[in-house]
Parts: C-alpha cells; sequence; structure tokens
C-alpha cells in the first residue's frame, strides 16, 4: 500500500507541476487553483509513504516519476521536442525508480553509527 501512496503523489506531483506551468506564475485562477490542492494531496501522500518506505528511496521515486511525467506530458503535448535522448533519459529515470522498488532496502537497526558518522 505505502508504494500505491507513493506513487499516486508522485503522479499528483506532475498535476501540480503541469498547473504550475499552465497558471502563468499563479496568475490564471483554475490551473491555480489544481497546482494548490495538487501540491497538497502529493505531499500528504508522501508524507505518510515516507513512514513506511525510507525518506531518501521515497523522495527519488517521487521526484523521478512526477518529472518522468512532467516532461512526458509536455512532449505528448507538443510542448516540449522529442528526441531519442530525451525519450533514453525518461526511460533511464523509469528504470532507476523500478531499481529502487526491487533493491531490498536494509532496516536502519542493520548499520550502526558511531558519534562521527562513521559505519561500525
Amino acid at each position: 500500500m505505502p508504494w500505491l501512496v507513493l506513487l499516486a503523489s508522485a503522479v499528483l506531483e506532475a498535476v501540480w507541476a503541469t498547473a504550475l506551468g499552465a497558471s502563468a506564475g499563479l496568475t490564471v485562477p483554475l490551473p491555480s487553483i489544481v497546482f494548490v490542492i495538487a501540491l497538497i494531496a502529493s505531499s500528504l501522500g508522501l508524507a505518510w509513504a515516507v513512514k513506511h518506505i525510507p525518506i531518501g528511496t521515497a523522495y527519488a521515486v517521487w521526484t523521478g516519476v512526477g518529472a518522468a511525467l512532467t516532461v512526458s506530458y509536455a512532449m505528448v503535448n507538443g510542448n516540449e521536442a522529442v528526441t531519442p535522448l530525451r525519450v533514453l533519459s525518461i526511460a533511464l529515470i523509469v528504470l532507476s525508480v523500478v531499481g529502487l522498488k526491487l533493491v531490498p532496502t536494509p532496516s536502519a537497526s542493520a548499520s550502526h553509527h558511531t558519534s562521527s558518522g562513521e559505519h561500525t
């Protein structure tokens, strides 16, 4: 469930980023309202997800998926150029997100830190 909430929050991140672009600096009412609602919902979902997923992983997934969706949407709408290198770059972001999900995360108690920040 935490991963589903995280992915939904990442989709909402793409929604608020796109709405922000359409709001002309928060001067157009409808996209500005969509921006605020999606931003709040996305942030709340991320906040809940990090109770169950390490913050580094959750934040990387949230921003990665959000960025990939935002630029993909802009490319589909013709607002950004579609090039093989851009498509490859988006694919690499998605592959990285899948990797973060598939690679096991050791528990925090598995590594002990000294006061100097070194692993023991």
